[in-house]
């Protein structure tokens, strides 16, 4: 425990030019006599700690006591802190470790560039989840991270639908889509996508699976998500769109599928609009992804759902008409 603070303590003067005993003490969460006595055994130890008494006084390092990160320019520098994803690492159970990372680098950069820290929280902040959701984090997300991060294997509980059930998974990788986490685990013959909201237990083995070298786990998670989004079109549907209706389309429902739909699409007729046939979900999530549309979109079939929106344009015009 104290190996850990004086080694801080070092790094911590590396990355200013002098702290206060005050300043040291927050930052460690110690005594400022605590303090004394690890300057004084850094000092036994021949690192140079220097004190400079008096009220503007403080702890420094003398001698060009400190290790260099050399050939950084400032943008490679600034670009090197936007790397972390501080809300992510901590529901990781990462905090102290990330935190312990980029102390040391900032110890270790050139004077020059001892502000690139600041300069890109500054200017970038990332804040994954959606909006008008209140993130969760998964109560054994830090399990299986710990077991990704170590290659082990994995005994879980898994809910799926109703029931149960019960897998040994080799946890290759983990995602943040908009707010929830996924684990990507391999069985025996496939690697597959896991919510990890839904494991109600994980017992992490001492047994190391043996990570395939070739795994990809950014190209891996975008065949799977645009694999996903096409199973829910199930239903096809008929609509007519002015410009300004094909322009939203892509705004409303799934993207990849309303380009696809508008470049498949026959010549705008004599008003300008387009008649296309859309995939979508279900006839009632079509329902109220067009509604946002209005009048910029005319839906020709199936029958049962072009008069749901005759009913509800009646409906409107009862009370705008």
């Amino acid at each position: 425990m104290r190996a850990a603070r004086l080694i801080k303590m070092v790094l911590l003067l590396q990355s200013r030019p002098s702290m206060t005993a005050g300043e040291l003490a927050r930052e460690l969460e110690v005594s400022e006599r605590t303090i004394t006595r690890d300057a004084q055994a850094l000092s036994e130890a021949g690192i140079p700690v220097y004190a400079n008494r008096g009220r503007s006084g403080g702890y420094q390092l003398v001698g060009g006591y400190r290790t260099r990160l050399t050939g950084l320019a400032r943008g490679e520098a600034e670009a090197l802190f936007l790397s972390g994803v501080p809300g992510a690492l901590r529901e990781m159970g990462l905090d102290d470790i990330s935190s312990a990372a980029r102390l040391k680098v900032s110890a270790a950069l050139l004077p020059s560039l001892r502000d690139a820290p600041d300069t890109a929280a500054q200017r970038f902040h990332l804040d994954a989840p959606g909006w008008y959701h209140e993130p969760q984090t998964p109560e054994l997300l830090p399990v299986l991270a710990e077991a990704v991060w170590d290659d082990r294997v994995v005994a879980a509980r898994y809910r799926r639908e109703d029931q149960e059930v019960e897998r040994e998974l080799a946890p290759y990788g983990l995602v943040l889509k908009a707010g929830v986490w996924y684990v990507c685990a391999g069985t025996e013959s496939t690697v597959r996508v896991y919510r990890i909201d839904r494991f109600t237990a994980v017992e992490t083995s001492q047994e190391r699976f043996t990570r395939d070298d070739s795994f990809d786990l950014p190209a891996f998670w975008e065949e799977r998500a645009a694999e996903f989004a096409r199973s829910l079109l199930r239903t096809e549907i008929e609509v007519r769109l002015s410009p300004e209706g094909a322009r939203r389309l892509p705004y409303v429902v799934d993207r990849a599928a309303a380009g696809a739909a508008i470049e498949a699409a026959a010549p705008a007729d004599e008003e300008g609009r387009i008649t296309l046939t859309l995939p979508v979900e279900s006839e009632e999530v079509a329902y109220t992804q067009l509604l946002a549309l209005g009048p910029d979109a005319e839906v020709l079939g199936p029958q049962t759902l072009r008069r749901r929106f005759a009913e509800a344009a009646a409906r409107m015009d009862g009370l705008y008409g």
